[in-house]
């Protein structure tokens, strides 16, 4: 199969380029008020953030496997799985990653990695216990298409102004408290450019998180059809997904807590029942992934129950 970038399709590629548009429109006028009200600082806060993305960026794969508890495994250890990848890293042309299994009931995956060369797929026992291997397979897919696809690498830029925008946040309260950032003209009846500043970064933190939520949640979609063009068989993906979702129902809630930190990596969250403001979900409601991969398949003539 010639390397592509699965999953797209012109109403999600749009739909992601207006996202992405707009939260670069945001950064903008962000970057332009910040340079307008503050006379120095700037470029040290940028430098911070630009480190912390950079670290961010190369080390995000061990960074994910280890605060998932994940262990890399070779193909002596885990040979079914193993193999299972290297199949479908030949039918989708990607270097194969490197494969990682947790040990845990909660069943879930994730993949991480900042390109193609460097990446790895993780699984967890229970995910493997608990489904056919079709639908490990299919689960499987996803998670190469998130590598295909350079999600790291777009969330890492997406993420980077809101980042700083954190940052000043912290900086803007701290100024407030001890009397930091004089006004810009000196004039003490002027606005001070401490609360300016906190201001500016709360908003464009709050909405930058609204779109890169959005961006996430696309990416989730591009990733279930990524899955179904590498597999032909989106029907697989679409019970994995309905057994994962009903197996975490019954995980202990304290079980789930341990993981709760990787939910913005899981192919389901472990809160997914959560009824939550959809702008705020890091992934698609369960019922729209499904519909979607359903359409999907009866475009491929696939049976659909």
């Amino acid at each position: 199969m010639k390397r592509k970038a699965y999953g797209r399709d012109a109403g999600l590629s749009l739909r992601m380029l207006l996202a992405s548009s707009l939260l670069g429109l945001l950064y903008v006028l962000f970057a332009v008020v910040l340079f307008y009200v503050l006379n120095a600082g700037l470029v040290l806060m940028l430098l911070i953030v630009g480190v912390l993305a950079f670290v961010q960026y190369f080390t995000s794969d061990k960074l994910a496997l280890k605060a998932a508890g994940a262990k890399v495994v070779g193909a002596d250890e885990a040979p079914e799985l193993h193999e299972m990848i290297e199949r479908l890293c030949a039918m989708a042309d990607l270097p194969k990653p490197r494969v990682a299994v947790i040990e845990s009931d909660v069943p879930n995956a994730f993949a991480t990695g900042r390109n193609q060369k460097h990446s790895a797929v993780a699984v967890t026992t229970g995910l493997w216990n608990r489904l056919e291997p079709r639908e490990v397979e299919g689960v499987l897919a996803h998670e190469l298409s998130h590598i295909a696809n350079r999600d790291v690498l777009v969330m890492t830029i997406a993420s980077f102004f809101a980042m700083l925008a954190a940052l000043l946040t912290r900086f803007g309260l701290y100024s407030g408290m001890f009397g930091g950032f004089s006004s810009r003209d000196n004039n003490n009846s002027s606005v001070p450019v401490w609360l300016i500043v906190l201001l500016v970064s709360v908003v464009t933190y709050f909405l930058s998180q609204i779109l890169i939520l959005a961006i996430s949640r696309y990416r989730e979609y591009a990733a279930d059809r990524g899955s179904a063009l590498i597999t032909g068989a989106p029907e697989y993906l679409m019970s994995a997904l309905q057994k994962i979702a009903s197996g975490i129902t019954q995980i202990p809630q304290q079980d789930l807590r341990q993981v709760e930190g990787m939910n913005a990596f899981f192919i389901i969250p472990t809160n997914w029942r959560s009824r939550g403001g959809a702008l705020f979900l890091t992934h698609p409601p369960l019922e729209k992934r499904l519909a979607a991969l359903g359409e999907i398949a009866r475009e491929m003539g696939r049976p659909v129950e």
